[in-house]
């Protein structure tokens, strides 16, 4: 799968290490920034990374500030991009399987690398379920394609 990564200076460290899990498992990574831990403006990155994802150049992607608060705000904003903050693996897993998140957004300074990671595949392994969620997917996002 494409996925592409962004982050703030808040969730630069996690980004870093969610890069190395999705090289590791196979997965082709487009890194829209940051690239260090200077301040930097979290809209930005997300705006990239939904940018890709709605352009169809990636099919995914996962978005990591200090809290995750931020960017699910700023994402959410882009037509076409259902973002889920989440803190742990059951809302990753049911994001993907009733909500068919795009982009996961989680907060570097809320979580650990632990558990970041088996979010991280669980969300990626997690099917779309379709059937009555669609239906439901598109009284919010009317090009859902689920």
């Amino acid at each position: 799968m494409k996925i592409a990564l962004g982050a703030d200076h808040g969730g630069f460290e996690l980004k870093e290490q969610i890069r190395r899990l999705l090289d590791s498992l196979g997965h082709e990574v487009i890194d829209a920034g940051c690239y260090s831990t200077e301040s930097v403006d979290y809209p930005e990155f997300a705006s990239k990374v939904c940018g890709l994802i709605v352009d169809g150049e990636v099919e995914r992607g996962i978005l990591v500030c200090g809290t995750g608060i931020g960017m699910s705000m700023a994402a959410n904003r882009v037509q076409g991009i259902r973002a889920a903050l989440c803190h742990e693996i059951f809302t990753a897993t049911m994001s993907r399987e009733h909500n068919d998140s795009n982009v996961l957004c989680m907060g570097g300074r809320v979580i650990g690398l632990s558990l970041a990671q088996e979010m991280v595949k669980a969300w990626i392994d997690t099917p779309f379920a379709g059937g009555r969620h669609s239906r439901r997917i598109s009284m919010f996002d009317p090009g859902h394609k689920g």
